[in-house]
Order: structure tokens, then C-alpha cells, then sequence
């Protein structure tokens, strides 16, 4: 499989209540990777669900891809194996750079064809499911925020099947350049606003954050 872009494992979960610091918190960050072939649809990966709809999932969230490459740096961070669906992620990937995607190009999986969408900005979930609230600050420090996808065209993908990469829009964003906008670098975020592939909702952080830092 040398030199070819697949998917390592596709992961599933659905919502669970656990305790943070005094309180119950829901979420479905934990997924685990399933067997055989699962559909896409939609705004969901057959067998999974979001627990907090108002900033989970939706149209450009429905995917979340991840790289083993990453999860091995990581692991090498933390002291320990981080194994695929560890931080959320539906699909962990090989052979992709998820930083260097282009937003708005389509991957080809099995029957199914998605479109790179936007970067990982994670909440205090993240820390709850790696066992320190610092965790989200690291992950934002690492500039490894994986991609997020939306549905094109439904179909069946799983383990194994190889991801084609096409339609490449000729803008060039990338999912780091979304990411170091919103993280290092505001001056990033004018090259944003005439970006169609991304969401409405991206471009409008980039002209609030740009008057924000006096730069409109």
C-alpha cells in the first residue's frame, strides 16, 4: 500500500453522560473503530451521532478524518499508543496530510464522495476525553487539527478502502491556513473571505476577527 492515501479504520460512537469537575457532561467523542462497511449519508456516518448539536456536526462537521501519522506523533507526546477514533475522529486516515488538504477538494472513499470543509477547532470535550483540560491548548499549540468533511455523495466506505483525491479547487486555503488564522496568525484570516468552499460562517470569523484586531 506504499504511496497510497486509505483509510486506516472507520470509527462510530454514540452519546455517553460522564463526570468533569463536579458536573455531568454528554458527549460522543469516544468511537471505536466498527467492521465492515458503513454508509454516509446525510449529515452521519452510519451508527453515529453528535450529543450536542448547536457546535457538533451538521452539514460541514458530518466527517471528521484524522491521520495515524498524527496519532503517532501524539503518542509519542503523551507517552502512550493513541489508537484510531481516539480524538473523535470517524475516519483515521494514512497517506494524508489533513493540514495540507485543500478546502473544498473531494476525496473519493469506496462509493461515497466527500468534500474537505474546515479544520478541528475542539472544545473542552477533547480534554475531557484525554484526562486534562490543558489538552485543548496542546492541540492547538501542535497545529494537527485534522479535517472535517461534509457529504457530497452518499455511499458505503470502510477499512481498507483507498481515498481518491479530486477536484482540487485552484484557491489553494488549506486546512492549516484555516487553522493558524484562528489559532496564531489572524493576519491569515483576509485570505479567508473570498474563499467560496468555505462556510458563510467561517468568513464571517474572518472579517469579525480582522475588525476585532483592527486590521479590516
Amino acid at each position: 500500500m506504499s504511496g497510497v492515501a486509505r483509510v486506516v479504520s472507520v470509527n462510530v460512537g454514540r452519546p455517553r453522560t460522564v463526570e468533569w469537575h463536579g458536573r455531568e457532561v454528554r458527549s460522543a467523542i469516544w468511537k471505536e473503530p466498527v467492521a465492515g462497511r458503513l454508509r454516509v449519508e446525510g449529515v452521519l456516518v452510519e451508527g453515529d451521532a453528535q450529543a450536542d448539536l448547536r457546535v457538533h456536526g451538521g452539514p460541514t462537521k458530518s466527517v471528521y478524518a484524522y491521520a495515524v501519522e498524527d496519532y503517532r506523533w501524539w503518542s509519542e507526546q503523551v507517552g502512550e499508543e493513541l489508537g484510531p477514533g481516539t480524538f473523535g475522529d470517524n475516519l483515521t486516515i494514512e497517506g494524508i496530510d489533513p493540514d495540507r488538504t485543500v478546502i473544498g477538494e473531494r476525496w473519493a472513499i469506496g462509493t461515497a464522495v466527500l468534500r474537505v470543509t474546515e479544520p478541528r477547532i475542539p472544545c473542552f470535550k477533547l480534554g475531557i476525553r484525554m484526562g486534562d483540560a490543558a489538552f485543548v491548548d496542546r492541540f492547538a499549540e501542535a497545529a494537527r487539527p485534522g479535517a472535517y468533511l461534509a457529504i457530497e455523495e452518499a455511499g458505503e466506505l470502510g477499512a481498507g478502502d483507498e481515498i481518491r483525491r479530486q477536484r482540487t479547487p485552484a484557491h489553494g486555503v488549506t486546512i492549516g491556513d484555516v487553522e493558524r488564522a484562528y489559532n496564531a496568525d489572524v493576519d491569515r484570516a483576509r485570505d479567508l473571505l473570498d474563499v467560496a468552499d468555505l462556510s458563510d460562517d467561517w468568513r464571517d470569523w474572518a472579517r469579525k476577527a480582522l475588525r476585532r484586531a483592527g486590521k479590516a
